[in-house]
C-alpha cells in the first residue's frame, strides 16, 4: 500500500528536518569507515552543545529513547541501591519500572499529572539515596519541571534527566545546573527518525557505574570503547553494526539547528508554542498542563465536553492528513496531545492545525 505524507503534530515522531531526510540518501558506510567515525565524533561534539555539557562520554545510542532510559538505570543502579523518582506523568511512572527491575529500592514522589516536580518534596523523600530521577519535559502531559534545584539539593546523589522531549526544543543547560545523565531521543525536536537515543554521562556518574551492568548491550563501559571516550583515541573497539545512516542523518539535523544557533531554535519552539496557545483558547479550548510550566513543543488540551476524542483525531488523519495525539493513562480520552516540534515549530502549521480543528468541532 502507497505511503501517504502526513503532518505529523503528535508527541513523536515528527516530520523530520529536510537535512536530516536528505542525509539518509547518502551513500552507506561500515560503522568502522574511519569517514563515519569522523561524522559519529562529530555528531557526539555537537549533542554536547545540545546537552550543554562537556561529557567526553556524549553519543549517540543504537535505540530509541526509551533505550536511553534503561542505559541510565543499568549503569547506575543495582540491588538494594535507593531511587528517588518524581512521577507527575507516564514517563515518571516508566523510570519506576526500569529502576525496580534492576532491583532498586524505589521511593516514588507521586504528583498531580499537569503540574511540575516539586523539588522540595523529591528532596526530602530520602536522606541518601543513590540516584534522584526526574522528566525535564513529560510528553504525557505538555509539562517542564526545573532541574537546578534537584541539582543543588541532591548531596552525593546522582541527578538523571528525561530529555526527550525538550533536547532541541527549549533550553538544556545540565553542566550549568548540576546533572549527571541525561538521555534522549532522536524523533522530536531534534527533528530526525526514530532510532537513536543521544546520552551524556558525567564523570561522576562514570566513577560510580556498575563495572558489568545486567545488560550486555547498553553497558557504557564496552559502548565507550567505540564512541564518545575513544573519540581521537585512534583506535576502537568493535562492540554492534551501528545505524550509520542514522547517525549521519542526525548528525545533520544537529547541523541544521547549530547553523540556525541554539538561541534561534529555541524562540522558533517559543513562538510557535506561544500562537498555538492563544489560538486553541480562542477556540474556546482549556489547555490541560499547569499556566507557567507549559512547553511550547508539546501542548495537552482539554477535549470538550460531549466530543469523542478519538473521531476527531481520525478525521484529523484521514481528511487533512494531520496527526495528533491522545492522552495516556487516566486522561487518554479526556487530553489531546499537539507536538510542535523541530521542522513542525513554525507559524504555518500552527495555522494549519488550529483551520483543521476548528472546522471538525464545528461539524
Amino acid at each position: 500500500m502507497p505511503l501517504r505524507a502526513r503532518t505529523l503534530l503528535g508527541p513523536g515522531p515528527s516530520n523530520p528536518y529536510p537535512e536530516a531526510t536528505v542525509a539518509l540518501g547518502q551513500p552507506l558506510l561500515g560503522h568502522l569507515d574511519p569517514l563515519f567515525l569522523e561524522v559519529l565524533d562529530e555528531t557526539s561534539d555537537r549533542l554536547r552543545q545540545l546537552f550543554g555539557t562537556a561529557n567526553r562520554r556524549t553519543l549517540p545510542l543504537s535505540a530509541t529513547g526509551s533505550a536511553g532510559m534503561e542505559a541510565a538505570f543499568v549503569n547506575t543502579v543495582g540491588p538494594g541501591d535507593v531511587v528517588v523518582v518524581a512521577v507527575n506523568g507516564l514517563f515518571g511512572e516508566r523510570m519506576v519500572d526500569v529502576a525496580s527491575r534492576c532491583g532498586a529500592d524505589v521511593v516514588r514522589v507521586d504528583h498531580e499529572w499537569g503540574r511540575p516536580v516539586d523539588a522540595e518534596r523529591v528532596l526530602a523523600a530520602h536522606p541518601s539515596p543513590t540516584l534522584i530521577a526526574a522528566v525535564h519535559a513529560e510528553t504525557s502531559t505538555g509539562v517542564r519541571s526545573d532541574l537546578e534545584p534537584l541539582a543543588a539539593g541532591k548531596g552525593d546523589a546522582l541527578l538523571l534527566a528525561d530529555c526527550v522531549t525538550s533536547l532541541g526544543g527549549i533550553p538544556v543547560r545540565l553542566d550549568e545546573w548540576g546533572v549527571d545523565l541525561a538521555y534522549s531521543g532522536s524523533q522530536k525536536c531534534l527533528g530526525t527518525a526514530p532510532g537513536l537515543a543521544p546520552f551524556t554521562i558525567g564523570e561522576r556518574a562514570w566513577e560510580q557505574r556498575i563495572e558489568k551492568p545486567q545488560s550486555w548491550y547498553l553497558d557504557l563501559g564496552m559502548l565507550g570503547g567505540y564512541a564518545g571516550e575513544a573519540a581521537g583515541s585512534g583506535g576502537r573497539t568493535y562492540h554492534h553494526t551501528a545505524p550509520t545512516g542514522m547517525v549521519v542523518s542526525l548528525h545533520a539535523a544537529l547541523g541544521r539547528i547549530l547553523d540556525e544557533g541554539l538561541d534561534a531554535v529555541h524562540a522558533r519552539h517559543a513562538e510557535a508554542g506561544r500562537l498555538l496557545h492563544e489560538g486553541l483558547a480562542e477556540l474556546g479550548l482549556e489547555l490541560f498542563a499547569a499556566e507557567g510550566h507549559r512547553l511550547p513543543e508539546l501542548t495537552t488540551v482539554c477535549v470538550p465536553e460531549g466530543v469523542e476524542s478519538a473521531a476527531v483525531r481520525a478525521e484529523l488523519l484521514e481528511r487533512y492528513d494531520l496527526e495528533i495525539g491522545g492522552g495516556v493513562g487516566a486522561y487518554a480520552s479526556t487530553v489531546w496531545r499537539i507536538g510542535l516540534m523541530g521542522a513542525n515549530a513554525r507559524p504555518d502549521r500552527v495555522a494549519l492545525v488550529l483551520a483543521a480543528l476548528r472546522e471538525v468541532l464545528a461539524r
